[in-house]
């Protein structure tokens, strides 16, 4: 994917989690939910930091690694104490056997390769390691907007008039975006080897209505506009 939306708009990225508090609070709920005792933990496509560093604050679980493409996102996450590499998911070898954990949040659906991506991370972990998958499956009702808003170009399309959020995630970024669907994800995750798939979901609401209040996650994938995938490698 470019990558010039993500070093451009970088403060964007964090102001539209800050103005959906609930929707933060949900996901960030889900995130920790998932990663259970994760040990040393490896983000890939960390962004700002803003997740590893509310997850340090809000739930006592450390990342302090990271890889990221854009070097504005990578300066921000470097200010909030961790330590990122500037790279891709699919063109930076992670490591052998180094990880417990391997975390995905929010970024498969900005990898190209995601296959790729997964196959280093199988590679990197120790076994029974684990990764973790999180993203908007694109069958959701946020990726079907979000769809809707890359097509028309501009969230002001009068098909988008009443319907969309009232702080909705900035056109850079789901232009840049191609979602996938959790089945297609699971496919990938069971390709490269890695086995007993749990998965958990938030956001069950309408993304009109999902910053009202937060959620707790629920067991299953097939309700929730943000779903992760956890499985191990053998």
């Amino acid at each position: 994917m470019d990558n010039r939306s993500f070093d451009e708009y970088a403060e964007k990225y964090d102001e539209w989690f800050l103005k959906n508090k609930s929707v933060l609070a949900s996901e960030l709920a889900l995130i920790a939910h998932s990663l259970k005792q994760p040990g040393r933990t490896l983000s890939i496509g960390c962004g700002s930091g803003l997740f590893e560093m509310l997850l340090k604050k809000e739930y006592n679980i450390t990342i302090q690694e990271g890889i990221e493409p854009s070097e504005s996102m990578a300066d921000i996450a470097k200010k909030r104490g961790m330590s990122v590499r500037i790279g891709t998911a699919e063109d930076t070898i992670f490591g052998d056997q180094e990880f417990d954990t391997i975390l995905f949040n929010g970024t498969p659906s900005y990898i190209t390769d995601l296959e790729k991506a997964f196959t280093h991370a199988y590679n990197a972990l120790k076994s029974g390691g684990y990764i973790v998958v999180a993203d908007v499956p694109k069958e959701s009702s946020y990726a079907m907007l979000y769809n809707l808003a890359k097509t028309t170009g501009s969230w002001d399309h009068d098909m988008l008039i009443n319907i969309r959020p009232e702080f909705s995630y900035p056109i850079e970024f789901v232009v840049s975006a191609n979602w996938r669907t959790t089945p297609e994800k699971i496919e990938l995750v069971k390709k490269v080897g890695f086995q007993n798939l749990e998965f958990a979901q938030t956001l069950t609401t309408h993304p009109l209505y999902s910053n009202d209040r937060s959620e707790q996650p629920s067991s299953g994938y097939d309700r929730g506009d943000y779903v992760t995938i956890r499985a191990v490698k053998p």
